[in-house]
């Protein structure tokens, strides 16, 4: 009896081996099959599906990111509601390294962060007047500004010498070209049909093609632009994680009000009939 109960034991741990390493094989044969759709596809053909996937309680990564900010944005870019006593606060940075790192010389830690580039200047150089960046998440997302960061190529038609696939026509130039590279935009020749039937070809983005490497790999590059959009997203709204912390105590304080209000409603009406 006892080898019966053993034999059964025994076939049902090889089952389970057995089928544990089909799912194993067919995950990786699912992801091999991903992984060379993406390689057959192109880098970047799938430019608008990519995600931010950044949290603002990542201390180290904002931190990282204002780093970032102050070193490649603060030359046209400024933050105006945001302090840099409030900053060095919210990102645990001491005051001595505050001022030693980040501030620009003559600023002090109660003032805004504002850039020192004139506005009737940067309107001269740039077409326009390069905009303040303390809502910009808010505005358009954190994947928005993500894709923007990503999607600069090389286009000798525009003055900057550099065009986007988020924001075509864009005015601002690649700053940040030393540190991904140069990468031209490879597009393919589409056909399609109007309501009167007759074929047009379009120009359709298809992928970027490196032409000079950078001074980061793409895995650093790509940490660069997450801090750096990780940043803005907590410049956007610097109290959110408080909020949300303090949103939690808050729901099960209106939960328990709740139990006892209906605890108090049943008492008072117990004798109503």
């Amino acid at each position: 009896m006892r080898t019966d109960n053993k034999m059964r034991t025994g076939r049902r741990i090889r089952t389970s081996i057995l089928a544990a390493a089909l799912v194993a094989g067919g995950l990786l044969l699912q992801g091999g099959a991903q992984a060379a759709e993406e390689a057959a596809a192109g880098p970047g053909a799938d430019w608008q599906t990519w995600k931010a996937n950044t949290d603002v309680s990542d201390t180290a990564s904002v931190q990282r990111g204002a780093r970032n900010f102050v070193s490649y944005c603060l030359g046209c870019h400024s933050l105006k509601y945001e302090r840099w006593q409030r900053l060095g606060k919210d990102l645990v940075i001491p005051q001595a390294l505050l001022e030693k790192d980040l501030l620009p010389p003559g600023d002090k830690a109660t003032q805004y962060i504002l850039t020192s580039m004139p506005a009737a200047d940067s309107e001269t150089w740039f077409g326009k007047t390069p905009p303040d960046l303390s809502l910009m998440v808010r505005a358009r997302g954190k994947d928005y500004v993500y894709q923007l960061f990503k999607t600069y190529y090389v286009d000798p038609t525009r003055p900057t010498g550099a065009n986007n696939l988020r924001l075509p026509g864009i005015a601002m130039p690649d700053v940040v070209s030393e540190l991904e590279g140069l990468k031209r935009a490879v597009y393919k020749n589409v056909e399609k049909r109007g309501e009167d039937g007759q074929a047009t070809t379009e120009q359709v983005f298809d992928h970027f093609e490196q032409i000079a490497p950078g001074r980061m790999t793409a895995g650093e590059y790509d940490t660069f632009v997450r801090d750096t959009v990780n940043f803005l997203d907590y410049v956007s709204e610097p109290a959110q994680v408080v909020r949300r912390s303090t949103g939690v105590w808050v729901v099960l304080f209106l939960l328990v009000f709740t139990w006892l209000a209906w605890l108090m409603k049943r008492e008072y009406w117990k004798d109503v009939h």
